[in-house]
């Protein structure tokens, strides 16, 4: 496998695996937040907690962002047929418009949850 083809497989893990990541983060900020009722003495510790998920959160956002742009441009072959592909990028479209919407509505709540 040449390099370049090797670049394009760790572009698309890596882009996989933040998104995998904010989601996860954006679940920790969710129980963390959960535990301040029951554990009023803890409520400092975490504050700190969600505070530190919600700079990963951004963090991982700036990392599917940039692997997401370098995958634009490695998927320009017609590999399935030149009518797939036009629907393939249509789907692809209106997927990143919801996560768009997700990424944005998310980070909103986890700004107003970890700095309330």
């Amino acid at each position: 496998m040449n390099f370049r083809k090797s670049a394009v497989v760790l572009n698309g893990f890596i882009h996989d695996f933040a998104t995998g990541y904010w989601l996860s983060a954006m679940i920790a900020i969710r129980l963390l937040d959960g535990f301040e009722p029951e554990y009023p003495g803890l409520g400092g510790p975490l504050v700190r907690m969600e505070q530190f998920f919600f700079w990963h959160t951004i963090a991982a956002v700036v990392v599917i962002f940039a692997t997401g742009s370098a995958r634009t441009f490695t998927y320009v072959d017609n590999f399935y047929g030149r009518e797939t592909e036009r629907t393939r990028r249509r789907m692809l479209v209106a997927k990143h418009v919801v996560l768009l919407a997700l990424f944005g509505a998310g980070g909103w709540w986890a700004y107003r949850t970890a700095f309330s």
